[in-house]
């Protein structure tokens, strides 16, 4: 089943919602302070940089802001900042909020309904959520968090059955406010595979539930995964929402090694003008968040927002727009 695709459909490179995520800043201030307390001059001063690095979108990653846990009176101040610097807000991503997390799932959930409602409330078309849990210490003391074994979803029917139900819960919700739920793809979840991820969507059966197919926390892992090409044919399909980031993949046949790292998308291990052109075919028309993580990652996102825009610009991709 096709998802239902959000908001007002694009046709070309120009009116195509891509945001930058706020992934490359932190809820913590370096005074200790958290910028849900932060003054709304503080928020202006971080999605300046989104707005002076050529973006019209942002993604107010719910790492960096959370903006269910804003009152009613903080949420418009939010709103006055992005529509005063020139920015939409596509989507809405959420992280490390399973709600089927064995500890905190049901207040997960709480938090989750809370950030449809905000989500909505800034114009957003897309709610975004996944089943990755706080990360593990092993994680938090890696330099790349994604080399340390994490959390893995249970194997255990009755969570499966649990899980599939306060998605359709939350489904119907962002239906309820104009918005359509997208479900990020990440490994060790019941996301965590392209096969995994479509029986789960699947499962849920809504329209207005679809894939995020961030293939790039697949493609990462310092272990044996599918081939990107197999599994973007599964999951493009589905589609309603992207996070678009890619990686180097070194895989040694003679002893097994693997090594990874971050890499704007045109030079990373996954081709984009491949995948991007398949999405269009199969009906994808959604907001894209932009992400990198190290370095300088707002430029390298600026950098591939530019790259997709020029993909979306070609005769092949304005064809497919068309029909």
């Amino acid at each position: 089943m096709a998802p239902t695709q959000p908001g007002t459909t694009p046709t070309g490179p120009d009116d195509w919602p891509i945001a930058a995520a706020m992934i490359q800043y932190p809820a913590t201030l370096a005074d200790g302070t958290s910028v849900q307390d932060q003054s709304a001059e503080g928020w202006a001063l971080a999605l300046g940089d989104v707005a002076d690095a050529g973006f019209d979108c942002v993604d107010p990653t719910d790492s960096w802001l959370r903006l269910g846990d804003l009152s009613p009176q903080r949420l418009q101040e939010f709103r006055d900042v992005v529509a005063d610097l020139g920015l939409r807000v596509p989507a809405v991503s959420t992280a490390r909020e399973s709600p089927v997390d064995p500890e905190r799932g049901e207040e997960n959930m709480a938090t989750l309904h809370r950030g449809i409602d905000a989500a909505a409330a800034v114009g957003a078309q897309v709610f975004n959520i996944g089943f990755f849990r706080a990360l593990a210490p092993a994680q938090r003391e890696a330099q790349w968090f994604w080399t340390a074994q994490g959390p893995v979803d249970s194997d255990d029917p009755d969570t499966y059955r649990l899980a599939v139900e306060r998605v359709r819960e939350l489904g119907r919700h962002a239906a309820g406010t104009g918005m359509v739920l997208s479900l990020e793809m990440y490994e060790d979840t019941y996301l965590g595979t392209a096969d995994d991820a479509v029986r789960f969507v699947t499962d849920v059966d809504l329209p207005e539930v679809g894939l995020n197919p961030d293939l790039g926390n697949l493609q990462r892992l310092h272990r044996p995964v599918e081939r990107w090409q197999e599994m973007a044919a599964k999951v493009l399909p589905h589609t309603n929402f992207w996070h678009a980031k890619n990686y180097l993949r070194t895989e040694d046949a003679t002893t097994g090694a693997i090594s990874t790292a971050p890499a704007p998308l045109e030079t990373g291990v996954m081709s984009y003008r491949t995948m991007l052109m398949d999405a269009l075919e199969h009906g994808f028309r959604g907001p894209v968040t932009c992400e990198h993580y190290g370095g300088d990652g707002l430029s390298v996102s600026a950098r591939n927002r530019d790259y997709l825009r020029g993909l979306l610009g070609t005769r092949r991709a304005q064809q497919l727009l068309a029909r």
